[in-house]
């Protein structure tokens, strides 16, 4: 079996081609459900109240909104919250892996917005960049509602998308029309099922 992450950065369409995938029948792991999931368990929650405040937790639940805003002012907040997290969406992944592996699956799609950044690309087989020119990116987010000046706080703490693209073993470009990501896509099908043919050669 392959194991291959599927990264970019905010706003460059990482989540659309996942989706597309997903329709394509690739079992694709979600790292951002993972996380929101593990936000529920006490104990990320007693750590979370430990380390940044009990302003944090509402009603028994993590306030998300102030974390979040919290988390992306400095790399220290951020990386304090992903010590909190990390270890417990990586413990859930390798547990969905070898799940999907003893079913006989051929690849399996990791969804990780912060794939370098938390070094989880060195457990994976390959990686695939979902890349954007900047001002489309800005585009898209302001269509979603997103504040520019949200849009400033959040991308400096992701490694730029030229640095990802180094280190890719297949760029998908997501800057034309819907018709021109699904050429796009058909070229990530075949380079997939290369790797996978590959990878389960005896």
């Amino acid at each position: 079996m392959i194991v291959i992450g599927i990264t970019g950065i905010i706003g460059s369409g990482k989540t659309t081609i996942s989706r597309m995938l997903k329709n394509e029948g690739f079992n694709v792991i979600d790292l951002d459900g993972l996380a929101k999931e593990a936000i529920k368990q006490k104990e990320v929650k007693g750590k979370i109240k430990k380390a940044f405040g009990e302003r944090y937790i509402e009603d028994g639940q993590v306030d998300m909104g102030r974390l979040r805003e919290t988390a992306f002012k400095s790399n220290e907040t951020l990386r304090a919250l992903e010590k909190i997290i990390h270890p417990r969406v990586i413990e859930e992944l390798d547990k969905q892996v070898e799940r999907l592996k003893r079913k006989g699956a051929g690849a399996v799609l990791v969804d990780a917005p912060l794939l370098f950044e938390t070094g989880l690309y060195r457990k994976l087989d390959k990686i695939v960049v979902v890349s954007a020119e900047m001002e489309k990116i800005r585009e898209r987010l302001k269509r979603r509602g997103m504040a520019g000046e949200d849009v400033d706080r959040r991308i400096p703490f992701q490694i730029p998308l030229k640095e990802k693209e180094k280190k890719a073993d297949h760029i998908v470009s997501n800057n034309g029309t819907e018709e021109d990501l699904k050429k796009e896509l058909a070229a990530l099908l075949e380079k997939i099922k290369e790797w996978e043919v590959r990878a389960n050669a005896p």
